[in-house]
């Protein structure tokens, strides 16, 4: 088995289009199928269905991408970290969405370190809510998100980062400000600022606090992190916010939470079959070291 035969796999794996993959690799479909015949015999089982209509992983094929897709990933992410210093700089310009949470802090570092080791390059970031960044990914006004696993958009692939906390924030005089702990029922009736309805942080502690048997009384709604720890700070009001979103303050208390607690994990986003450019890779690269995913 050699490398190619793996990307060979890979792309057709993505695209599940014999036309559309031999395009992204820039080879014949009939040098693709001989490619991928040939890894399948090696193996010794069918890794696609095949119809005049469909192509469709089977079993073993699924298997095979579970693994075979990290690996490529990590070669990709090593080439990539070494073209820098072999007098290769990145150009170009990269689209990246990012919801509220990771626009406070995460994203910031990671541009501050992106443009210092591609200087060449002309980074767009867009705050958007974690639905529209999904559409426009699909619809390839992104290259790149940061954002939470969509509910159903079938064309976008989906990298987990890490595992995170919803902590409730409160100004350092609140009465909740000094606990250790609070229970989502305890917020029964406490004046909070939420982000809307339409946000997918909004929803997932809406099902929390219907679990819980708890309704706060939301006075204010805001779509952005930022005005929002502002108005906590200034107010009797609580809020609920995700740890990367916060700026270490001795004016605010931050208050784990339990029964249940609160939990997103975010990750990166693109659009399956896209190409993936060395700009963008080398983004991704340096958000997975940012919270500790490059190993």
């Amino acid at each position: 088995m050699e490398l190619r035969h793996l990307r060979y796999f890979d792309a057709l794996a993505e695209t599940l289009n014999f036309s559309r993959a031999a395009e992204r690799l820039h080879v014949t479909q009939s040098t693709l199928s001989h490619q991928i015949r040939q890894l399948e015999d090696e193996i010794g089982s069918p890794l696609f269905e095949r119809s005049t209509r469909h192509v469709r992983l089977t079993e073993a094929g699924e298997l095979l991408r579970s693994y075979a897709t990290p690996a490529l990933q990590q070669i990709d992410r090593a080439l990539q970290a070494l073209r820098p210093h072999a007098g290769d700089p990145l150009q170009g310009s990269l689209r990246l969405g990012t919801t509220h949470s990771f626009a406070t802090r995460l994203v910031p570092m990671c541009v501050s370190s992106f443009i210092a080791l591609a200087p060449g390059t002309v980074v767009s970031v867009q705050e958007l809510s974690a639905r529209e960044i999904a559409q426009r990914l699909a619809k390839g006004a992104l290259d790149l998100g940061v954002s939470y696993r969509p509910a159903d958009a079938p064309d976008l692939w989906f990298e987990p980062l890490y595992h995170e906390e919803l902590k409730l924030v409160v100004a350092a005089g609140h009465p909740l400000a000094r606990r250790r702990r609070v229970r989502m029922v305890e917020l029964h009736g406490v004046r909070m600022v939420l982000l809307p309805g339409e946000f997918s942080t909004r929803q997932l502690l809406d099902e929390a606090f219907e679990a819980a048997g708890a309704e706060p009384r939301v006075v204010v709604e805001l779509n952005s992190v930022a005005p929002m720890l502002e108005l906590i700070r200034r107010t009797d009001l609580a809020g609920i916010v995700a740890e990367t979103a916060l700026t270490p303050s001795d004016e605010l208390a931050v208050v784990p939470l339990e029964d249940p607690t609160p939990r997103r994990t975010p990750g990166l986003l693109w659009k399956k079959g896209a190409a993936r450019s060395p700009t963008m890779r080398h983004m991704a690269a340096v958000i997975r070291r940012a919270v500790g995913r490059d190993e």
